[in-house]
């Protein structure tokens, strides 16, 4: 199989006249069946990995992609549905790139909900080689979206040909619970279907609130958008030590209503919201490399107590802060 991957996979030139993109079309890849649906393995003379095909329910489908490429990969193919479709992408780990042969693009990145629309696509999702890629996408078709938002919800999600960039945004904290109990799933059989339909549900509830009417959002001032953006730093510098929303508005030269509103219209969040999911995954990061004891994580992110730590740690995941511990 590797031999004929190789043969059928084409370099694309690069710098000085060298191999850059090995391409392979999507076709070229076979679908295996398995209890979830389909699997769709990375040819091991390309790297290590597969995307995973779950349908969950008529016109959704919920797709896994898990790829550790050893070479710099244009994975081709062409999209002409007889229907439109919105697909909800959520970066996990990594980052690809689409490249449309129209020129259109769009890059996938970790922490990142992109919301993509197309009728017909054609172009090449590009994987860069050494760097590990955890994507997890629904794709819903228009008729999904009429039964439950509506017939009037979304028409102007496809009014042009090609590939579309509805959103793009960091995930929502609902949301990254949901996909982090998605990339775990262990149950077996019916219920396994049941709690990825769930899952799935809760995601496209948390990340498509731009099907919702349009509501004129207040306008800031050039000021007042850079002093959001020097308090959204402040509290990523200052995640151990925080000041609180009245200290980091007076420092910024705002008042705190307005500082709210701000962030909830440039970040999609709070001041609140931001700093706890800055200290979850800080916390994450340093349980999973290097398996240090909960006590130690907490006292690093700025947690007093142990307790509150682990408490805020499983309800912002769904596990627990010694399960990272164990799994690292």
């Amino acid at each position: 199989m590797d031999d004929e991957v190789l043969e059928t996979a084409a370099p694309r030139a690069g710098h000085g006249g060298r191999p850059a993109w090995w391409r392979i079309g999507a076709d070229e890849m076979p679908l295996v069946p398995d209890e979830r649906g389909f699997v769709q393995p990375l040819p091991s003379a390309l790297g290590q990995g597969s995307s995973r095909f779950s349908p969950v329910e008529p016109d959704l489908t919920y797709i896994e992609t898990r790829y550790a490429t050893t070479r710099d990969l244009a994975i081709t193919s062409r999209v002409d549905d007889a229907e439109p479709r919105l697909v909800v992408t959520l970066g996990l780990e990594g980052a690809s790139r689409f490249a449309g042969v129209a020129g259109d693009e769009v890059i996938f990145r970790a922490g990142y909900t992109t919301v993509t629309s197309f009728a017909t696509a054609s172009g090449a999702r590009e994987y860069a080689a050494g760097c590990p890629v955890v994507q997890l996408r629904l794709s819903l078709t228009r008729s999904w979206l009429d039964r439950h938002f509506g017939e009037q919800s979304c028409p102007h999600l496809f009014d042009r040909r090609g590939v579309r960039i509805i959103s793009h945004r960091p995930i929502s904290s609902a949301a990254r619970v949901a996909a982090r109990q998605l990339a775990s799933i262990g149950l077996p059989g019916p219920r396994q279907q049941v709690f990825v339909r769930g899952q799935a549900l809760a995601i496209l509830a948390a990340e498509l609130d731009c099907l919702g009417p349009e509501v004129a959002a207040p306008r800031f001032s050039p000021r007042d958008i850079a002093a959001a953006h020097r308090a959204r730093d402040m509290l990523l510098d200052e995640y151990r030590s925080p000041p609180s929303v009245e200290q980091l508005a007076r420092r910024v030269g705002i008042n705190q209503f307005k500082l709210k509103q701000l962030f909830h219209q440039l970040f999609q969040t709070t001041p609140y919201a931001l700093l706890l999911e800055t200290r979850m995954h800080q916390a994450y990061r340093l349980l999973e490399s290097t398996r240090c004891h909960v006590g130690v994580a907490a006292h690093a992110v700025g947690y007093r107590h142990a307790s509150n730590f682990t408490a805020a740690f499983h309800k912002f995941f769904g596990i627990s802060p010694s399960s990272v511990r164990r799994k690292g």
